[in-house]
């Protein structure tokens, strides 16, 4: 109890915060974590659970790895995808209307956020779906680098269009569309020891590559660069005072 008022109080933290010192509700919702030892041993896998206006868990959220985990913003992201993300800017492209969304501004290692390229296309005109044969398909591509952990990129369900001029059906996105990727903060020992005590800002660039075509013709293929960032702060590894700590 004292090391969670402890905790709370250096975060403000206002919310109520459950004391489970036996481990009893852990183990109740089945994320004790049998593999952990030393300062983790007797705590949750983290995670988060949905649970539903009747009391039911609709969804559950988990991680493999301790350190890496998706945020609150992520998880309400790929629950209700127009309260988890902002929109951090615009980016004119021929063709379409670009808007550029993230989970989260801010995060620690092993923070994992989600950004998005939210498409809108004019009337009549669309860009070719990946699995497309014989024709430049839209593409989401991240840069590398050594900050950064890049997830899957997730396209959306595409639709099929038939070309009558060709008698060929082909999968295409029209009207608007939302591509997502993850991207995982690093949480090496290094990375950790070069934040310094303000952090530092990462940014988050690529390109979105496609071709549009209307009813009659197909433009040029062309791609437009991207770019989101993220702060990331050192973890706080303040340890709470030797009384309170477990023996």
């Amino acid at each position: 109890m004292e090391i969670l008022k402890f905790f709370a109080g250096r975060h403000n933290i206002t919310y109520p915060m459950l004391a489970d010192p036996d481990s009893n509700v852990i183990r109740a919702y089945g994320v004790f974590n049998h593999e952990a030892t030393g300062m983790q041993k007797g705590f949750a896998r983290p995670g988060y659970f949905f649970i539903g206006p009747d009391g039911i868990i609709k969804e559950k959220f988990f991680d493999p790895k301790y350190r890496e985990r998706l945020t609150g913003n992520s998880i309400l992201a790929k629950l209700f995808p127009e309260l988890g993300q902002e929109v951090t800017g615009t980016v004119e492209a021929p063709h379409l209307t670009l808007s550029l969304e993230q989970s989260d501004r801010t995060g620690v290692p092993g923070t994992r956020i989600t950004v998005y390229a939210q498409v809108q296309l004019p009337p009549d005109v669309h860009v070719y779906a990946p699995g497309t044969q014989g024709y430049k398909p839209v593409k989401l591509v991240l840069d590398a680098t050594p900050d950064l952990i890049l997830g899957s990129v997730d396209y959306p369900a595409s639709q099929t269009l038939y070309l009558p001029a060709i008698k060929e059906k082909v999968p295409v996105y029209e009207g608007a569309f939302r591509i997502s990727q993850e991207v995982n903060v690093n949480t090496s020992a290094g990375f950790w020891g070069a934040l310094g005590k303000d952090g530092k800002e990462i940014p988050i660039t690529g390109k979105l590559e496609y071709q549009a075509c209307d009813k009659t013709m197909c433009f040029t293929p062309t791609s437009v660069l991207v770019k989101w960032k993220i702060q990331v702060y050192p973890l706080d590894r303040t340890r709470a005072p030797i009384e309170y700590r477990h023996k």
